[in-house]
């Protein structure tokens, strides 16, 4: 079933516990988020999220993600066997999208397993299912990091962006055009701004 929302734009108004609250032209919206993009939205200001809707008999629920790349993981995870929403979105918890594929790729039960509610047999069954499905591109991104000329990704200000969530390519684009003989917070900041 393809989801009537695929987006949705508008205001952080609230958050709720671990409900981010988008206000959409006078509609509250509430979206299950990862933990990253929760931390990262902040009250007040204006989001773009790609939506999963997920219809069950007793609930509809929206989930909402900052970044495509991670939707598209998250509903790899909704096809594993015995896996739900619930589950899948504690797997996204672990890191970003590319650490989690990295993990599956390389079979890293004990590292699934640190999610919460994950059990070792779901853990397992993720690997066995998906390993084949992300390991092309997470090998793909390796290389795609390596062959770039100019990706310094020792450079203290991209670490600081990656661990925000901002793939080294992403991170690498935001501080193209910075000054890198300013201080690192400066540059980061800059570079948030975009």
């Amino acid at each position: 079933m393809g989801d009537m929302i695929a987006t949705l734009s508008g205001r952080v108004s609230e958050k709720i516990s671990a409900l981010l609250v988008l206000d959409v032209h006078g509609m509250g919206y509430g979206l299950q988020v990862t933990a990253e993009d929760f931390g990262r939205l902040n009250t007040g200001e204006s989001a773009k999220l790609y939506v999963h809707e997920h219809i069950r008999e007793q609930s509809y629920d929206l989930f909402g993600f900052v970044q495509l790349d991670t939707k598209n993981l998250f509903e790899q995870l909704l096809n594993v066997k015995n896996v739900g929403p619930k589950v899948a979105l504690a797997v996204l918890d672990i890191g970003n999208a590319a650490a989690v594929r990295g993990a599956i790729a390389a079979g890293d039960v004990k590292l699934l397993q640190s999610a919460k509610g994950v059990g070792k047999r779901a853990a397992e069954q993720i690997v066995v299912e998906l390993r084949d499905k992300v390991g092309a591109i997470a090998s793909d991104a390796a290389e795609g990091i390596v062959s770039r000329p100019g990706i310094n990704t020792q450079d203290e200000a991209a670490q600081a962006l990656m661990s925000l969530g901002y793939s080294p390519q992403d991170a690498m684009l935001a501080l193209q055009n910075i000054d890198p003989d300013l201080p690192v917070e400066e540059r980061i900041r800059l570079a948030l701004k975009g």
